[in-house]
């Protein structure tokens, strides 16, 4: 997975970027298909905002989340984009029986 991170009007900081990279690691854990994250973190006034963009095979993924604390922002933006990967994930499940399986059982 590759990560793309941009701030606008805040520094990205190594400790910053480590905490990012660890947060979204829980994303990739549950999703292993995601190719490309964009990240954009931004400050206006008092607001810390965050926001990504994932590209999964075929379709994107959107999410932000604001917060007075950049790192609390960042939470919840992790927290958002795991529930909406178990979504997508839960999605693209086939949760039926197969046909195949029903015409090989032999009735009495």
């Amino acid at each position: 997975m590759h990560i793309s991170l941009s701030g606008h009007h805040v520094e990205i900081t190594p400790a910053l970027r480590s905490y990012l990279t660890g947060k979204l690691e829980r994303v990739q854990r549950h999703f292993d298909q995601v190719t490309e994250m964009k990240v954009i973190l931004s400050v206006a006034k008092l607001r810390q905002k965050a926001e990504a963009t994932l590209n999964i095979n075929g379709s994107s993924l959107h999410a932000d989340a604001e917060d007075e604390d950049m790192y609390a922002a960042i939470d919840a933006l992790a927290d958002k984009l795991d529930r909406q990967i178990k979504k997508h994930k839960e999605k693209i499940t086939d949760h039926h029986r197969s046909e195949g399986a029903l015409k090989n059982q032999k009735y009495d």
